[in-house]
């Protein structure tokens, strides 16, 4: 179960294709930039260097909306006492609920809470603090799908709609810049943050201690990290010690 704490958070991200650990670049399925062979593998070593939450990600599940729970079983296991944020393919009700039946902390809900004005309101009642919306961006509008449609709404429409709605987390992903190792949108952050006036982590670009520190200082509570991590751009030794563990 996840505590209260006001500490900033890195989150390792481990998004899965099948059975490998991948990055895309901005989404795009052909595009891959990293490969790691064993997710659950993976997780023990970031559980090991210290990570306090596991961001997972199916990527299949993403794109085709069936969500897979035994995946999401296999790596709270491999976390151990360490909790699991996961995402990828939940478009019910349902499926979030059984994704948290699978042992998730946390749920991630981008595309079936923004289906109609009153979505993220169900979702809020239903799910309280293990829901995080998912507010992901692509030039200043919210995509969904697994980032392969896009809508009308405005990243701070969607935002004042989760504040209004109850949610009480995003994740606000800069689609642009997601593994691309370009830097964090950190006005898109600040925006988000402002118009929702509740939690926000951070995704897409961060790669370096200096990103870090600046996704905090707009007012973050986390940052999620990636290729970053998979390429080694970033050390292991950043989960356990934040954007202070080394000479930026």
């Amino acid at each position: 179960m996840l505590t209260q704490e006001k500490r900033f958070r890195v989150i390792p991200a481990v998004d899965v294709l099948e059975a490998e650990v991948v990055r895309l670049e901005r989404g795009d399925f052909s595009r891959i930039t990293s490969r790691r062979a064993d997710p659950l593998v993976f997780v023990e070593q970031l559980v090991k260097a210290g990570a306090a939450l596991i961001h997972l990600v199916d990527l299949g599940a993403a794109r085709s909306g069936k969500i897979r729970p035994e995946l999401v079983r296999q790596v709270v296991a491999a976390a151990g006492v360490v909790p699991v944020q996961a995402a990828g393919g939940v478009r019910s009700l349902v499926d979030a609920e059984r994704v948290l039946e699978a042992g998730a902390a946390r749920v991630v809900v981008g595309t079936a809470v923004f289906v109609d004005d009153r979505a993220v309101e169900r979702y809020a009642v239903a799910l309280g603090d293990r829901l995080v919306v998912a507010i992901d961006v692509r030039d200043g509008v919210v995509a969904v799908r697994g980032w392969e449609d896009t809508t009308s709404l405005r990243a701070e429409e969607a935002a004042e709609r989760c504040r209004e709605a109850g949610a009480q987390r995003l994740l606000c992903t800069a689609i642009e810049r997601d593994g691309t190792l370009t830097g964090p949108d950190v006005d898109l952050l600040g925006r988000v943050r402002a118009h929702s006036g509740i939690p926000v982590l951070a995704a897409g670009g961060i790669r370096s201690l200096d990103d870090l520190a600046a996704v905090e200082a707009a007012g973050c509570e986390g940052g999620i990290v990636g290729r970053a991590l998979l390429d080694g751009v970033l050390p292991l030794s950043v989960l356990a010690h934040g954007p202070a563990s080394g000479t930026r």
